[in-house]
């Protein structure tokens, strides 16, 4: 899943409010500050890679799910991002501590993942795992916030810290798969006992207290009449479409690749999907360096490019001799994630004044990883039940290269159309 989504907006937020910062104007977060904030960061994204990857290989290989109803769950969590801002704003940003609202959502995130892992019917599960969406998709932004509150200037110290929760999605993913855990619940319980741990952990984190009582912010500045004539702008709207358009075949790859993985039996599918972190990391410290030479369109284009290749090498690889085109297939996630989505977020930020930077980043980020990955949620489910079939021997499996190169054909669609209608009017151009 996308691990750095929404950060900018949480730093523009914190650069117009208030943050509690060390004595002494020109201090920085002391050691112990920095070990805290990372540990916070590092339980984050932990729990969520424990669970969410390898759910569809759970649901599908032994509950027997459909392929929709595996859709299905994993779009939970993007009913989660659409929600997310509004009750984030309504409790962390208007009434209550960061620290007591995370704590809260945690402990009670956990109970769900527990109760969640011992259900065997679609229904019950379903109504348990939207629930703890809905719980845990409104604290990805709120960690971003409590720790940024914590800074001097976010730009210079947010990134070393927000590094930890990568890490913390790779070591869930090493660890799940190690164990052979894959086709079991225990990933659920596993990010159970952790989400318990990080809500007991909030509590000792600082005090972070709300600063928007009585101010105009979070979703209602998100639909503001001002955040709105952004995205009205012609390359704008466009860059918006190609983002929502683009999420839809992106949650082929979230919802099912761990399940086409052990399908093609790939052992130790999860550890080995951590390479698409690990390669997200890499490139993401490339992205000045090919920004200035591509420019904002051949950047997100190429991002676009990284989905159709992805897929196609999915489509034609194998765990035997044509295991090189499956690593490639993971690796890629590195720049279909980083030249768009961060060259995405770089250009919105580039488009808004900055006292609406903030909103239009939240904006962005409902139409893509809400409302795009939902309806990919519905399609991708829909898309695997019509390729689905039963062996002779009666073992049940799909045609994934024919749902691969769906997927592909796809993204290939919105990468055309986004080549021939946007054109960057900031003024950016390519340089030798």
């Amino acid at each position: 899943m996308p691990l750095t989504a929404g950060w900018r907006a949480n730093l523009r937020g914190n650069q117009q409010n208030g943050r509690q910062v060390p004595a002494g104007p020109g201090d920085r977060m002391t050691l112990q500050m920095k070990a805290r904030l990372s540990a916070m960061m590092f339980l984050e994204y932990f729990i969520w890679g424990a669970w969410y990857v390898t759910l569809g290989t759970w649901l599908s290989m032994s509950l027997k799910f459909s392929g929709q109803e595996v859709g299905l769950a994993a779009g939970t969590t993007a009913i989660g991002a659409i929600v997310s801002p509004f009750l984030a704003g309504l409790l962390a940003d208007r009434a209550f501590a960061t620290q007591r609202v995370l704590c809260v959502l945690h402990l009670a995130g956990a109970a769900l993942l527990y109760l969640g892992s011992r259900q065997t019917s679609f229904g019950a599960f379903y109504a348990v795992v939207l629930g703890y969406s809905l719980c845990y998709m409104p604290t990805l932004s709120l960690t971003n916030s409590l720790a940024m509150r914590q800074m001097q200037d976010p730009r210079l110290e947010f990134g070393a810290i927000r590094v930890l929760g990568t890490l913390g999605w790779i070591v869930a993913g090493l660890f799940v798969g190690g164990l052979g855990l894959e086709a079991t619940g225990v990933p659920m319980q596993i990010a159970a006992g952790c989400s318990l741990l990080m809500g007991l952990y909030c509590l000792t984190l600082p005090d972070t207290a709300p600063l928007a009582r009585g101010q105009d912010g979070g979703a209602s500045a998100m639909f503001s009449a001002e955040t709105r004539r952004i995205f009205r702008r012609r390359s704008v709207a466009i860059f918006m479409l190609a983002s929502l358009l683009i999420c839809i075949p992106l949650q082929f790859y979230y919802a099912f690749t761990n399940l086409f993985l052990n399908e093609a039996g790939v052992v130790n599918a999860a550890g080995r999907m951590t390479g698409g972190q690990m390669s997200e990391l890499f490139f993401m410290l490339l992205i000045p360096w090919f920004f200035r030479r591509l420019g904002v369109k051949y950047m997100l284009a190429f991002g676009m490019a990284a989905w159709v290749l992805r897929y196609a090498f999915f489509a034609f690889g194998n765990a035997d001799a044509l295991m090189v085109l499956l690593w490639g297939g993971i690796l890629l996630h590195g720049i279909c994630y980083d030249f768009f989505f961060v060259t995405g977020q770089i250009y919105v930020d580039q488009q808004a004044p900055p006292a609406l930077r903030a909103a239009a980043q939240g904006l962005i980020t409902l139409v893509t990883y809400g409302v795009g990955m939902l309806v990919g949620s519905y399609l991708s489910g829909w898309i695997v039940d019509q390729y689905a079939h039963v062996s002779a021997a009666g073992v049940a499996g799909h045609d994934w290269r024919s749902i691969w190169l769906v997927a592909a054909g796809c993204a290939g669609v919105v990468l055309v159309a986004f080549l021939l209608a946007f054109s960057s009017d900031d003024g950016e151009g390519r340089t030798a």
